[in-house]
């Protein structure tokens, strides 16, 4: 479809842990994500979230399945320029802004760095008013670009990473947490930095984190991870309004509010996969439980969805 700039298509990342051990990060999942919208994907620690993000950037080789930009699959065999024109296009702003940074390197030539390797600058000069634009486009000064990263906060250091990403003008931006290791006081600074962003330059987002509230804040859409699996996926309002697999509803029940009445009578609900288990009869697949709203359950569990609806 003409709209849709990423599709995912029953992507598959198996990784070997010893003898005949085998971890399936990401399990025949399958989503796509619209121009100019966010998709956030969202699940706990070590559900597959970031590697299905690093796989998709091709930080990872694929086990199996296809990751299509604009139509051509990223993990194809390409020439020197197509890898070239394809990086530039897709960028990724990483979890850790103290690790994702080079300590020894100058926040000029760290935000530069792509500026370089793409030969989007003709002259020193031309690199050095790039660069400060960048800045003043994150919220910081043209001081900063003298400056190392040990001398930033963590909220200085991801809009580094954010103008780092937005220097050769991509297309699509993966945020891998990128907030998540940052004061409280900070997050929202940095999520809303990033929705100007999107509005200013039409961005694509793929946003990653575990933290339900704010991903609702920023996302058109949301898909939900549990073990490598995409157990539901719908629009940002209906998931929260209508939540339907057993672990959504637990993951939506684990967000605090700021009423202490609420939080004396909050009820969470504990997510038992023992009681989600499945036999060689049970046809287990993503079946579309109302428009754009799909879960993964069998064909019992659909239709008491469907009751449970009405």
């Amino acid at each position: 479809m003409a709209d849709q700039l990423i599709e995912v298509k029953n992507l598959k990342q198996y990784f070997n842990a010893g003898k005949a051990t085998e971890v399936r990060a990401i399990d025949d999942i399958s989503f796509s994500i619209k121009r100019g919208e966010t998709f956030g994907l969202v699940g706990e620690s070590g559900c597959g979230k970031s590697t299905t993000g690093r796989t998709m950037i091709r930080l990872y080789d694929a086990t199996a399945g296809q990751v299509l930009y604009d139509g051509v699959d990223v993990h194809a065999p390409k020439s020197k320029k197509e890898t070239h024109d394809l990086n530039r296009k897709m960028q990724m702003i990483f979890q850790d802004p103290y690790a994702s940074l080079n300590p020894r390197m100058k926040v000029m030539d760290i935000i530069a760095e792509g500026l370089d390797i793409h030969g989007l600058v003709k002259s020193k000069k031309e690199r050095k008013e790039r660069v400060i634009e960048l800045l003043q486009t994150v919220g910081l000064n043209r001081e900063h670009a003298e400056r190392f990263p040990h001398e930033f906060s963590g909220g200085q250091r991801q809009r580094i990473g954010i103008a780092r990403a937005l220097a050769v003008d991509p297309e699509f931006i993966i945020a891998d947490e990128p907030i998540s290791a940052l004061d409280v006081s900070i997050q929202a600074q940095v999520v809303n930095l990033l929705k100007d962003l999107q509005e200013e330059k039409g961005l694509t987002y793929l946003f990653i984190a575990h933290d339900l509230s704010m991903v609702k804040y920023i996302s058109d859409r949301i898909g939900v991870m549990y073990f490598g699996k995409l157990v539901e996926m719908a629009p940002a309002d209906e998931l929260y309004r209508n939540p339907m697999h057993a672990y959504t509803k637990s993951l939506l029940s684990a967000i605090p509010l700021p009423d202490p009445i609420y939080e004396r009578s909050r009820v969470r609900k504990p997510y038992n996969p023992n009681d989600h288990q499945y036999g060689p009869e049970d046809q287990v697949e993503f079946r579309e439980i109302a428009p754009e709203h799909f879960v993964l359950c069998s064909e019992k569990e659909f239709a008491e969805m469907q009751a449970a609806r009405v």
